[in-house]
């Protein structure tokens, strides 16, 4: 071999060297053993409610990183209406929000496409504060729901889920929200939401769980209707809380969504898992200064809320779709094979 071959075969050995190093400090922070580097995605989330808690998982055992996608810290935008705007202006390419979204959004744009289902059940709940005197919790729906007429109810904001919740209660019991009550909008901040119903800044909350959760552990509140509790008819199995993008999102990140996906299940298998000392332990991490029995509440829940995988039954998204069109959020019939890619179907 001449001298001018040893020195190509050199080169060519330092590029694919250097090449290899290059690709394995890209993704989120570093990859693993085997692990190939896809890219990075921008994400945002409508809050920090237990159906973002598989994304926290997945970030801290490093399922995002063992897939090869990267993306920073999802700002926390408080409703709905923020995350649709995000998601449309290109500032994020995910967004996390709750169904009632999706279709508001879908009803002006026909590109927007679902990522994962999270939560395949109704999880924001009615709060009432101690000083609440009304029908009691064991009295039917519609006692409950004329109990609130006239109050100051709490809410993330408008077009929101919580807000999504009040009107079709009221409208079940033949009153109209936002003539038989007061809204009032205080964002998504659960210590803010916490702090309103205990000065009676508000007489009730609709608010995404753990907040019921955590406001019967401090004594400031009673979960007084909870759709996951079985209180609704038509509002148990049904999708709710969401990742989303756009068409065009979807086609030009499609290996970083699959990544950003299949890392989601890994976290949702954790949590699903038998290993509640771990789960309890990442809880207590994600909503920081939860009481213990707050904690413990919520591990059931989490099991049964959550789905194992990210595919959106064909049931459950015609419950929603069920629910937003008789508390007159929506008015066309959202078009599930349209909205649910092809891989995410579930009949």
């Amino acid at each position: 071999m001449t001298r001018v071959e040893m020195n190509r075969r050199q080169l060519v050995k330092g590029l694919l060297a250097t090449g290899a190093v290059a690709l394995a400090g890209t993704g989120c922070g570093g990859e693993s053993a085997g692990a190939t580097a896809v890219g990075k995605l921008s994400v945002g989330q409508v809050s920090q409610s237990i159906a973002f808690f598989p994304l926290f998982v997945a970030t801290k055992k490093g399922y995002f990183k063992d897939e090869g996608v990267a993306f920073d810290d999802p700002p926390v935008l408080g409703n709905g209406s923020k995350v649709a705007a995000a998601l449309k202006s290109g500032s994020i390419q995910v967004g996390g929000g709750v169904m009632t979204d999706v279709f508001k959004l879908s009803e002006i744009e026909d590109d927007i496409r679902l990522v994962a289902d999270l939560v395949d059940k109704y999880y924001i709940d009615i709060i009432t504060g101690k000083k609440f005197k009304g029908a009691a919790v064991s009295a039917s729906l519609d006692e409950r729901t004329k109990s609130l007429k006239g109050r100051k109810i709490g809410i993330t904001g408008p077009g929101s889920g919580t807000e999504a919740l009040v009107i079709y209660l009221f409208a079940k019991a033949g009153l109209d929200a936002k003539k038989d009550a007061e809204l009032v909008n205080l964002g998504s901040e659960p210590t803010a939401a916490l702090g309103a119903l205990k000065n009676g800044q508000v007489d009730a909350l609709s608010f995404a769980q753990p907040l019921a959760q955590q406001a019967e552990a401090a004594g400031t509140g009673t979960l007084y209707i909870s759709p996951c509790r079985g209180d609704i008819p038509g509002l148990v199995d049904v999708s709710h809380g969401v990742f989303f993008t756009t068409q065009s999102v979807q086609k030009k990140k499609a290996k970083e969504i699959a990544a950003f996906q299949r890392a989601l299940v890994r976290a949702k298998k954790d949590i699903r898992g038998n290993d509640t000392a771990e789960v309890k332990k990442l809880l207590a991490e994600y909503r920081s200064g939860m009481p213990d029995a707050t904690l413990e509440a919520l591990l059931p829940l989490l099991k049964s809320e959550i789905p194992a995988t990210n595919a959106f039954k064909r049931s459950s998204f015609d419950a929603a779709v069920t629910f937003h069109k008789s508390a007159g959020l929506i008015t066309k019939t959202p078009d599930y094979d349209r909205l649910v890619p092809s891989n995410l179907r579930e009949t």
